[in-house]
Formats: structure tokens, C-alpha cells, sequence
């Protein structure tokens, strides 16, 4: 507990102070080095024949977000699947199947990383590098864009010409340029960043080189194979961009409980440190963002109260686990780590959308497994950057809307009434996440021989759960213990990724702009005010029961079952 404390305190002032500096870089405020970073972004700019001043109303920018999109996945697909004749292949990885290379593709694409391969056998440097390196930078600033169009929207101040009583339609409210709200925040936030978490990280002893790495002498000399390639490359820079852009996919296929990747206590905690670093500084940015600082804090302690609650709940269930031997604890967890820290990490991890791991899932107590699973369906406990807080959003709507209905008022926030239009958005958001989950998780189990699951009992049951839950909440960890590389897994996690990431970035931003363009009423002392204690634990309440309702039938098949029967021996 008290290596969590320390991250999440550490963390929480590296956002706070960087948190002013984000808001100006997404409002396009004048500020040092306007010229150096001019001079990067303007070249871009051309290429993409885009004027970064034009404004946008919402399907504008949804289609320039989606347009990106398909363009990325088709250049990066071609590489994935012809790496073999590419340069940079100094280990001679091959080229990829369609179905695994579209896996891959969509999977950094939605900024999940979730991985059915492994790194450093099947990807040369250039595809880890501009393939995945190149939309773990690209993809988590498309959801910072979509998030800050959408605080555009639901803050939205009318032009002077336009009276409070004129009702406007939704297509002329305008929220920004999209090519500018991804570049400007690359460029100026997170490469700067991620440089300096690279220079951490290699001054730790993470390998940062182009060098196809050394052979060793193998210890057992009763082995017919004699040496053995350690695989090296520029590590450094991947595990920085994957931590600080909730991205989780590692250079390696055990990802951060490898000693290359993970190499000292202090990279240990460097790495959580950057896993909520980002995320959490998107959520002070609000406050200055908006000018309404106490619903940024509100925000803030909503989410700190169910990462503490989680974080608690996952080192009490590791380090108290009812196993028979400290030997079966420690089974799936690197020695230098410990059950109890590698928990916190795994709370973190799924509190987040980062996915990345420094034990195997698969191993942790039944009810930690829980936890991680919670965490993912929530999927709004920090979150991923930008999308998290999209998702806190969907919450607070809905939670505005039963708060109406209890009091006997129609729903309003920020001054705006919620009507049918906006609820049946919001049901469509919230209904596709069991609709994909559970759909998909009964047919696997279902369906003889495609499942690929290594525990038959309860315990299999939550791998697969597990696996669809992490590809919808875009998270990207998994249990292992799967056999997830064929052509059913890849396809239908495929769906499940782009089912999580689209909708639930686009839709509430149509919310958005649908409140913007209605007459805004004055608060009142009538008005619901959501900025209280009490409305953030009616909100938090929302949470968890609408989570249970949805999910505890398959909840109890898979973890609570597995803790059964582990308690009876």
C-alpha cells in the first residue's frame, strides 16, 4: 500500500504541474518556443494539405478522425505484412498473416496494443518502430483531441451575434481543428516527454540500440543447441511511449517483468509513475481548460476514490491469498517484484487503458483477477488518455439523467436540458459493451475447439471473458494461458477493439454539440449541481451497480467461482 501511495502522489503532482502547460498547448495559447515548434509543425501541416485554423463542427471532425485512421491502418498493414523484405530485419522476422497483422494493426490503432504476438520474434525493428511505436505517439493524441472537442461542446460560450433565446443546430457549432489538436500535442507534449522517460529508462539499463544483439553461451551444455540470440533493439524509446500513452504494448512478448525491459526498482516505479501520468494530467487540464476548476477536482476525487478502492482491494487479495504455499503465490511473478507489488501494478494497468504487465494475469489470485476485470469494465478509473474521461462523461450524463428522474426534474447539465435525442445515444454506448462482451465470450465457450482456453473450469471461463473485456476497454492486457493467435481470435477481438474505441469517442461528442446547440438556462438554486459530494457518490453508485447488473452472472462463473474453490482446496 504504501508503493501505491507513493506512485499515485508522485504522479498526481508531475500532472498538476504539467497540467497548466497542456491547457494552453490545447487552447492554442501563445507561449515560449512558438517558433521552434512552428518550424516542426507547419512542414506537417503542408503535407497533409490542412489548415490548422480552419474550425470544425463535429462531423467534420469525426470524419477527419476516422479518415486518419484508415489511413494509418492500410500503410502500417502493408509493412506488418511484408517486413520480410523490408530493411531493419536484423533477426529475420517474417512477414505476418492477414489475420494477425490486421489483429495488430487495429490493435495499436485504438490505442489497446493488445498483443497475440510476440515482439521480438515476429516484428523487425522498422515495423516496431514505425508501426507500433508510430501509433503508440499518434493514437493516444486522437483521443486527447476528441475529449477536448467534446469540453469545447459541453462548455460551449455563443458567438456575441447569437441571443441566448435562439436555438442553434447542431452542425454549426463549431469545436476545433482536428489535424491541429493531434499535432500540436505531439509535438509540443508528449515527444518532449517521452524523450526525457527514454533517457530514464536507458540510464537504468534499458537497451537503446540498432544492434541485432549478442549471442550467449547456453549453461547447459546437455542442450543441442548450444548459444542463444538475445534480442536487444531501441527498447528505451518503446517502453516510455507505451507507458506515458496508456499504449502497454512491450518491445518483448513477456513485457515488463523482462529484465531488459524492467531492469531495476527505480524503472519499476518510473514506469507506473508514467502509466498514470498523462491521464491524470488530462484531468487537472479541465479545470483550466473550462475555467471550471471544481469540476475538474470533482472529476479528479471520483477517480481517486475508486483507484484507491481498487488498488487496496487488488494488494489485500494477492498478498493474502488463500493458496497453499508461498511457492503457488509467487507462480506467474518475477522474483524481484513480489506479489504484492506486482498487484499494485495490475491494479494500475487496468485502472488505466495501458494494459501493460510486470507479472503474468494469468497467475494473480482469483479475486485480483477480479479487480482487473472491474477496473476494465468501469473503464473509467483514470482511463486512457483522452478517452477516459470521455468515458467519465458517458457516467455523468447518465447519472444526471436518473438523478432527474428521481427528483421529479427534467435532467440538465451545465445549464442544458438532457432530452430523448441525447438518451438514446447514451443507451446506444452503454448497451454495446455487454452486447460485444458477452455475445462473443458465450460463443467462444460455446462453439467446441476454437475457445483455446488451458484451465477447463472456472478459471477458463475468465480467460476468455477476460480477453474480450481487455480488447473493448481498449486496454489490452490478457490472462494468457490462451491460445489467442488464430484466425477466430484475431477477427472477433478485431471488433471487439473497434466497437470500444469509435463509439465511445464519437457519440459523446454528438451529445456534446446536440446540449451546445440548445438555449442555455441560468443555474438557479434549483438546479442540479453536480459538482457536491453527494452527486459523486450517486455517480460512483451508478458506476458499480450498473457494472454489476451487466456482468456479475459471467462474474460469478469466472473469478468468484475460481476463489470458491481455491478456499475449499
Amino acid at each position: 500500500m504504501l508503493e501505491l501511495i507513493l506512485v499515485l502522489f508522485i504522479a498526481i503532482f508531475l500532472a498538476w504541474c504539467l497540467s497548466k502547460y497542456l491547457s494552453k498547448v490545447m487552447a492554442n495559447q501563445p507561449m515560449w518556443g512558438d517558433g521552434l515548434f512552428r518550424w516542426i509543425e507547419n512542414p506537417v501541416y503542408r503535407l497533409l494539405g490542412v489548415s490548422p485554423q480552419q474550425q470544425m463542427n463535429w462531423k467534420q471532425y469525426s470524419l477527419a478522425f476516422v479518415v486518419s485512421c484508415i489511413f494509418l491502418a492500410v500503410a502500417i498493414l502493408a509493412i506488418f505484412m511484408t517486413q520480410a523484405w523490408l530493411p531493419l530485419n536484423p533477426n529475420h522476422a517474417p512477414n505476418m498473416s492477414w489475420d494477425l497483422a490486421l489483429h495488430t494493426v487495429i490493435s495499436f490503432l485504438t490505442n489497446t496494443n493488445q498483443q497475440h504476438y510476440s515482439g521480438q520474434a515476429q516484428l523487425s525493428y522498422l515495423s516496431q518502430m514505425t508501426g507500433i511505436v508510430g501509433l503508440q505517439v499518434i493514437t493516444p493524441m486522437m483521443g486527447l483531441a476528441l475529449v477536448v472537442a467534446t469540453l469545447r461542446a459541453f462548455f460551449y460560450q455563443r458567438p456575441s451575434h447569437i441571443t441566448a433565446d435562439v436555438a442553434e443546430q447542431p452542425d454549426q457549432i463549431l469545436i476545433g481543428n482536428y489535424w491541429a489538436d493531434v499535432i500540436r500535442p505531439t509535438v509540443r507534449f508528449l515527444l518532449p516527454l517521452c524523450f526525457v522517460w527514454s533517457l530514464l529508462l536507458n540510464s537504468q539499463g534499458v537497451p537503446a540500440t540498432f544492434q541485432g544483439g549478442p549471442e550467449v553461451q547456453l549453461i547447459d551444455k546437455a542442450n543441442t543447441v548450444q548459444t542463444q540470440k538475445i534480442p536487444l533493439g531501441p527498447v528505451a524509446p518503446m517502453v516510455a511511449i507505451k507507458q506515458l500513452g496508456s499504449n502497454g504494448g512491450g518491445w518483448y512478448g513477456p513485457n515488463s517483468s523482462v529484465p531488459l525491459e524492467n531492469p531495476t526498482p527505480f524503472s519499476n516505479l518510473l514506469e507506473m509513475i508514467a502509466i498514470l501520468l498523462i491521464p491524470v494530467t488530462v484531468i487537472f487540464m479541465v479545470g483550466h481548460f473550462t475555467q471550471r476548476k471544481k469540476f475538474a477536482y470533482f472529476v479528479f476525487g471520483c477517480m481517486l476514490f475508486m483507484s484507491i478502492i481498487s488498488g487496496a482491494a487488488a494488494v489485500w487479495s494477492e498478498s493474502m491469498s488463500s493458496t497453499a504455499s508461498q511457492f503457488a503465490v509467487m507462480e506467474g511473478k518475477e522474483q524481484r517484484f513480489g506479489p504484492a507489488a506486482s498487484a499494485v501494478w495490475a491494479a494500475l494497468t487496468t485502472q488505466v487503458n495501458n494494459g501493460s504487465v510486470n507479472m503474468m494475469h494469468d497467475s494473480s489470485a482469483p479475486l485480483t483477477g477480479l479487480v482487473e476485470l472491474i477496473n476494465m469494465l468501469i473503464n473509467a478509473i483514470w482511463g486512457g488518455v483522452g478517452c477516459g474521461l470521455q468515458q467519465f462523461m458517458i457516467y455523468l450524463l447518465l447519472a444526471v439523467f436518473i438523478a432527474g428522474l428521481m427528483t421529479g426534474r427534467t435532467p440538465e447539465l451545465f445549464g442544458r436540458k438532457i432530452e430523448a435525442a441525447e438518451i438514446k445515444l447514451l443507451a446506444i454506448i452503454i448497451l454495446i459493451q455487454p452486447l460485444v462482451i458477452l455475445a462473443f465470450t458465450a460463443l467462444s465457450l460455446s462453439v467446441p475447439g476454437i475457445s483455446g482456453i488451458s484451465n477447463p473450469g472456472p478459471h477458463g471461463i475468465s480467460q476468455v471473458f477476460y480477453e474480450y473485456v481487455s480488447a473493448f476497454a481498449n486496454n489490452g492486457s490478457g490472462f494468457e494461458g490462451l491460445g489467442d493467435n488464430t484466425v477466430w481470435w484475431n477477427v472477433t477481438c478485431s471488433i471487439a477493439l473497434l466497437l470500444g474505441r469509435f463509439p465511445t469517442l464519437i457519440l459523446p461528442l454528438m451529445i456534446a454539440t446536440r446540449l451546445a446547440a440548445k438555449r442555455k438556462a441560468p443555474e438557479t438554486a434549483g438546479s442540479l449541481q453536480v459538482e457536491t459530494p453527494t452527486f459523486a457518490l450517486t455517480l460512483i453508485t451508478i458506476v458499480v451497480l450498473l457494472t454489476l447488473l451487466q456482468f456479475m452472472p459471467v462474474l460469478v462463473l469466472g473469478p468468484i467461482a475460481d476463489q470458491l474453490l481455491l478456499v475449499k482446496g
